[in-house]
């Protein structure tokens, strides 16, 4: 895996900074509604916390779905880190779901993987639908919107994905996803 080095630096200098877990993994739902675990680089912690503290054992903290958020503020006051907000406007907190990618459970393309009360709240009759197929680490709402759009515009574009997926569009957004990346736009 050609990313492991740059990854790996990142979990480091994330556990040193944040004294806790690197790693945060949430459920989400895969292909058919089948759950699974996303992981994502940690990139909210509070400040609050004791520095002198010992940071907690392990790299992985298992996170509960306990509330469904409404939208993605811009700036998240949770994000009190540059590293950390770095890592989220250019996607670097993504990178681990690349071992998902890797065993099968999403691909490269697709409808986001969300969590079962997203699904549940904004995708409501249409959720079977977007699970019919594998979620992806990117899909075309991040690469037509990312965090400014809405629940509601995230969902439509779902569903034209599922319904009109092609070679072309797969394609499309695959080639797209490095320069919205890049540039950081609409992304917090």
């Amino acid at each position: 895996m050609a990313v492991a080095p740059a990854l790996g630096t990142m979990m480091a200098a994330v556990r040193v900074l944040s004294r806790r877990s690197s790693l945060i993994a949430h459920r989400r739902m895969g292909l058919n509604g089948e759950p699974f675990w996303i992981l994502k680089l940690r990139t909210m912690w509070n400040t609050s916390d004791d520095p002198g503290a010992p940071a907690p054992g392990g790299w992985i903290e298992y996170l509960q779905d306990t509330d469904v958020p409404v939208a993605k503020d811009a700036p998240d006051p949770r994000v009190t880190s540059r590293l950390a907000a770095f890592c989220r406007r250019y996607s670097v907190d993504e990178l681990p779901q690349l071992l998902q990618v890797a065993a099968g459970r999403m691909r490269l393309v697709g409808p986001r993987p969300l969590t079962p009360r997203e699904l549940d709240v904004y995708y409501g009759a249409d959720c079977d639908e977007v699970l019919s197929v594998r979620p992806g680490i990117t899909g075309l709402w991040q690469v037509m919107g990312r965090n400014r759009l809405t629940y509601a515009q995230r969902r439509r574009l779902d569903l034209f994905f599922v319904r009109k997926c092609g070679l072309g569009l797969y394609l499309r957004i695959l080639l797209r996803t490095p320069l919205r990346v890049l540039s950081g736009r609409d992304a917090w």
